[in-house]
């Protein structure tokens, strides 16, 4: 084979790289001497780094949350996708936990209710995606919202009326801000520095 300065070439068979005829020779003895071709990738390495090579770049890893022997080449995708001790996000929540026990904990978080303000009934966390597109308080769903009575006013039936929508009452939220004034106020008086000169 000839190069495009016109000098020829020959495949050297070890390394199968095109090695200019003149030096063949010499570069064969050099290469089956010093080099060996990765049995895995096909890269030619100094025979004295191989095992090097073949810990840095092929060896098996342990993985440091499950410690499972893991194949490098899949050794991200382990840590991110499909380690049982890979930390993850519950849906409903956003704690965080191992994979492993992410299924339990939904199981029992999603059964956690919350208020809807819409239609002021209790929704299971699972369900709230579904409710929000079916409340029968939701204006999208209700096209006579603005005249209809909230049912917080219509009271549960047993002649009592509910609590505020938002489960607060005014006097209580009045009767907090009132002490913790009282309490600032008291524990200024009693922290005051007195002036030096006196």
């Amino acid at each position: 084979m000839a190069t495009e300065t016109g000098e020829i070439t020959i495949v050297c068979d070890h390394c199968d790289r095109d090695i200019p005829a003149p030096n063949i020779d010499l570069h064969r003895v050099h290469c089956a001497r010093n080099l060996e071709k990765c049995k895995i990738c096909g890269d030619m390495v100094p025979k004295k780094h191989a095992e090097e090579h073949f810990l840095n770049t092929h060896a098996p890893v342990p993985c440091s949350m499950c410690k499972e022997i893991i194949d490098r080449e899949v050794f991200n995708t382990h840590t991110e996708e499909i380690c049982p001790k890979r930390m993850v996000t519950c849906e409903f929540c956003e704690f965080p936990l191992p994979a492993v026990d992410l299924a339990e904990h939904q199981e029992v978080c999603g059964n956690r209710t919350e208020l809807c303000y819409q239609c002021n009934s209790y929704v299971r966390l699972r369900e709230t995606f579904n409710h929000e597109t079916k409340c029968p308080g939701s204006v999208l769903n209700n096209v006579e919202s603005s005249r209809r009575v909230p049912r917080a006013a219509e009271g549960d039936g047993n002649g009592r009326r509910r609590r505020d929508g938002n489960g607060v009452s005014n006097k209580r939220l009045f009767f907090t801000v009132a002490i913790t004034g009282i309490a600032i106020l008291i524990g200024s008086l009693f922290f005051q520095r007195k002036p030096e000169g006196s």
